[in-house]
């Protein structure tokens, strides 16, 4: 199954096949949202308490995922964008102060998306193995979407890019969000599938579906990079 078929959601089953994206190297950026390493890191599990134990396992499937398919394909791609010289841009929650005061509503709201994340402090950075590199554009939010707080759609507007590329986590809250801006301002829209996760698989597949064909297109890092002639 294609990316032209997959991920097809109850308004779009038999629905013609979408034209090919328009992906002009000139006019496409790639934008890598939120993957830092507050999301990356984790305690040892044999310090933690039952109830912390039971809580560690559930979220060890996310980090299977990330280490062993996203950061590594999201790295690919990096390196196949910068060589065709395709601008690669960067998106992560901080806030600047610290303690948090300047965030939006929901990241103070109870729970696990309460959250303090001082943006000169180690958890709010990039991972190293996806640093930005050189003068590549790194914005910094305290919503979920990477418009809203940002001046990003202006940014990408200056840039002279049509068509936003997204990769990162978690794609049923922050990638969802900025999908959805960046459709809602027209631009094109492509969802790099394996190149996002979620706390569960089940929750970033459903949202993929949701997404798909309505505010972009949704396909793999190697249908992206064939389309685009990437080596």
């Amino acid at each position: 199954m294609s990316w032209k078929t997959a991920y097809r959601s109850f308004y779009y089953q038999g629905a013609p096949e979408p034209a090919d994206p328009d992906l002009d190297k000139a006019h496409t950026a790639l934008l890598v949202i939120d993957v830092q390493n507050v999301y990356l890191a984790r305690p040892e599990r044999a310090s933690l308490s039952a109830e912390e134990q039971a809580r560690y396992d559930a979220w060890t499937p996310f980090h299977d995922r990330m280490n062993g398919i996203v950061l590594p394909r999201t790295r690919d791609l990096l390196q196949s964008f910068r060589a065709a010289g395709i601008e690669c841009l960067f998106a992560r929650i901080a806030c600047h102060t610290k303690n948090g005061r300047d965030r939006s509503l929901s990241q103070k709201m109870p729970g696990w998306n309460n959250l303090l994340l001082p943006k000169d402090e180690e958890p709010s950075q990039i991972p190293k193995s996806l640093a930005p590199a050189g003068d590549e554009i790194v914005v910094t939010k305290t919503t979920d979407s990477a418009l809203t707080g940002t001046n990003l759609r202006l940014i990408l507007t200056n840039l002279g890019i049509k068509t936003v590329v997204c990769c990162g986590i978690f794609t049923d809250q922050c990638v969802s969000s900025t999908v959805r801006s960046l459709a809602d301002e027209s631009f094109n829209v492509v969802v790099v599938e394996d190149c996002c996760a979620a706390g569960t698989d089940e929750l970033h597949h459903k949202e993929l579906e949701i997404m798909n064909m309505i505010y972009c297109h949704v396909m793999s890092s190697a249908e992206l990079k064939a389309l685009m002639g990437l080596g």
